[in-house]
């Protein structure tokens, strides 16, 4: 798992080829395998593939160009009335995906969608609401862009981590 770890950065650009049904029906398992507080799955997803659609979801957000050259995004959305942290769910579910991207030798990047502007009065969500049916009862708090590694970023090394953010605790 470290080596995983180690080796999953965001990918921006993405080659143009398809992501197969079988990789999508991992990710969507990774994801469903998720935890969540007491259970309760408050996440829903949904997978877009349509060239067209992720061209407009790339207009939600300064930094969601990346949807744009994409061939594959999933919007995570959680029920707020199922669970009071859904953010934190959803946000386990997010990273579950991009582990599994990696695990299948996917990039992807994490596009923040929750509480983030379209325009100064219109938020990232509510301009994606106008784009596509999304029932009320969901608010999207990512989306993650998918596909093959056009860019390949190295990995991190052991000199990357940060061990002053761990006080106290000696390194050996």
């Amino acid at each position: 798992m470290i080596d995983l770890l180690f080796r999953r950065r965001s990918t921006r650009k993405f080659q143009e080829k398809k992501v197969e049904d079988w990789q999508i029906k991992k990710l969507l398992t990774a994801a469903l395998l998720s935890p969540s507080s007491g259970g309760k799955r408050p996440w829903e997803f949904i997978v877009v593939d349509d060239p067209v659609l992720l061209g407009l979801l790339s207009e939600a957000k300064p930094g969601a160009k990346v949807l744009k050259n994409a061939p594959l995004a999933i919007i995570v959305t959680g029920d707020k009335a199922k669970s009071d942290v859904w953010v934190e769910d959803c946000s386990i579910a997010s990273i579950f995906i991009q582990l599994e991207a990696e695990v299948l030798d996917l990039g992807s990047c994490w596009v923040q969608v929750h509480r983030r502007f379209y325009t100064e009065k219109v938020t990232a969500g509510q301009y994606i609401r106008q784009q596509m049916i999304i029932p009320e009862r969901l608010d999207i708090l990512s989306i993650i862009a998918i596909g093959y590694k056009d860019v390949f970023t190295p990995s991190y090394t052991e000199n990357d981590l940060l061990w002053e953010k761990v006080p106290g605790y000696q390194t050996k």
